[in-house]
């Protein structure tokens, strides 16, 4: 048997043994890499053997083929000290037990009925706004998804606590790249003013959290949602039900996560749009031409075939979930590489949706790729913001179906305009925020 090659990648220095913040920029720094190198670079950080892949068969081996000879990678065990053992952070049997009890809230009849909230709350948004006004896209989409996420799966009214809520979350985002760093958790402990904010954010979360399921058990009632499955489930061996802090852990990572990313996927959208006359124009057209005025509903998803290829188009160009780790058990050969147990393997959609060998004019904002003979044609995960096998995001569904339909509910009565000279600068966290917000001007339509 031959010797495995040796992947290229950059030498390492005395720093990259220290540190695993990947530099100042990480989106620069990883594109750089896959550029320079190729479609498997490897490289040292923090004392790790990592391996960065953007071949889209390599990346389908890792996420579906050979997905039991690995589990989630160092970013994500960082993300327990929020979400706790919660579906994104557990492994093995936890996780397909945990997965298999949520499914059902997230059954395709189900989530059709989750539609009219949906619609419900991006109405009564847009109903907010004034012809004129300037807003921050990204917090009013955060503030609206955060709402349909407590309503749709905890029936409960959190959009009082919208801003708390987002102030708390970005506390936590912004100390992400600390975690990671060696000795973090001695580092945790000390008096720095982003890890301090980040223990008080941390707190704040639970208390929401607790506060719902404290009223849940307090009630008695079966709502039917997904808080109701959690605190009602009985585990198949003992009968034993779970704990609060068990029923915490999920509710907290489907809290954070079902309404950051999908905020996200609708600020990098409204933006891009913004930017292409072209788009907007057709956008509206369809719009108003399907719906003649009227709300949207469930059943008008089919025939917004061009809202659905701007939302696909965004999530290409910037995708919430920017970077995927995972972490390999066992020795692990991949083409003529071998990456030894316990090397992380990192997969970005962000840096594979942009890649010219894929996408002609990558960079370019154009939704006609999503036509379906153009989709048909590109290679199984070529295009994968939900990531991919047993792990796929159990909410990918919800997702496109509140994208769809806020979309369209809004642009029915709005043109947003970016603010001239807004800096739109995307920041790679644990998802992909815009640094900066976004600032737009909210033209109204008659």
């Amino acid at each position: 048997m031959p010797a495995a090659a040796v992947a290229p990648g950059p030498k390492p220095t005395l720093l990259d043994s220290l540190i695993y913040r990947p530099g100042r920029d990480p989106l620069v720094f990883f594109t750089s890499l896959a550029r320079q190198y190729g479609d498997v670079v490897q490289y040292r950080m923090a004392g790790e053997r990592v391996f960065l892949v953007s071949d889209p068969q390599y990346i389908k081996d890792i996420l579906v083929t050979q997905n039991r000879n690995f589990t989630k990678s160092r970013g994500l065990e960082r993300t327990r000290r929020i979400l706790g053992n919660g579906l994104l952070t557990s492994e093995g049997a936890v996780h397909l037990r945990q997965r298999r009890l949520m499914q059902p809230a997230f059954h395709r009849d189900r989530i059709a009925g989750y539609g009219a909230t949906m619609v419900a709350y991006a109405d009564r948004t847009r109903r907010d706004w004034r012809d004129g006004t300037t807003l921050d896209v990204a917090r009013e989409m955060n503030r609206l998804t955060l709402s349909i996420v407590g309503k749709t799966l905890f029936d409960a009214d959190v959009e009082s606590q919208a801003a708390a809520v987002g102030e708390a979350l970005t506390g936590v985002m912004e100390s992400f790249w600390m975690t990671l760093l060696p000795f973090a958790d001695l580092i945790e402990r000390l008096p720095v003013p982003r890890l301090r904010r980040a223990r008080m954010a941390r707190a704040r979360l639970d208390a929401i959290i607790y506060r719902m399921i404290a009223d849940r058990r307090a009630s008695g009632r079966n709502h039917g949602d997904l808080l109701s499955m959690l605190l009602t489930a009985q585990d198949e061996d003992d009968g034993g039900v779970m704990t609060d802090q068990q029923v915490r852990d999920e509710a907290m990572t489907i809290f954070l996560a079902g309404h950051e990313t999908t905020a996200n996927a609708l600020t990098w959208t409204w933006y891009l749009v913004s930017e292409n006359p072209e788009a907007s124009r057709r956008l509206h057209e369809e719009v108003d031409g399907v719906l003649q005025g009227r709300l949207p509903t469930v059943e008008d998803l089919p025939r917004l075939p061009y809202v659905e290829r701007v939302v696909t188009e965004a999530m290409r160009l910037y995708p919430p979930a920017w970077l995927i780790g995972r972490r390999a058990i066992a020795e692990y050969a991949f083409g003529p590489y071998v990456a030894p147990p316990r090397a992380i393997l990192i997969m970005s959609p962000f840096i594979v949706q942009r890649d010219s060998r894929y996408y002609a004019g990558p960079e370019r904002f154009d939704p006609d790729r999503w036509t379906p003979a153009r989709k048909a044609a590109l290679p199984p995960f070529a295009y994968f913001p939900f990531g991919g096998g047993p792990r796929r995001c159990i909410g990918e569904s919800f997702a496109w179906m509140e994208l769809i339909l806020i979309v369209a509910t809004i642009a029915q009565h709005w043109d947003l305009r970016l603010v001239p000279g807004h800096p739109v600068v995307p920041q790679p966290l644990i998802t992909l925020r815009a640094k900066h917000g976004m600032r737009m001007t909210a033209g109204a339509r008659t």
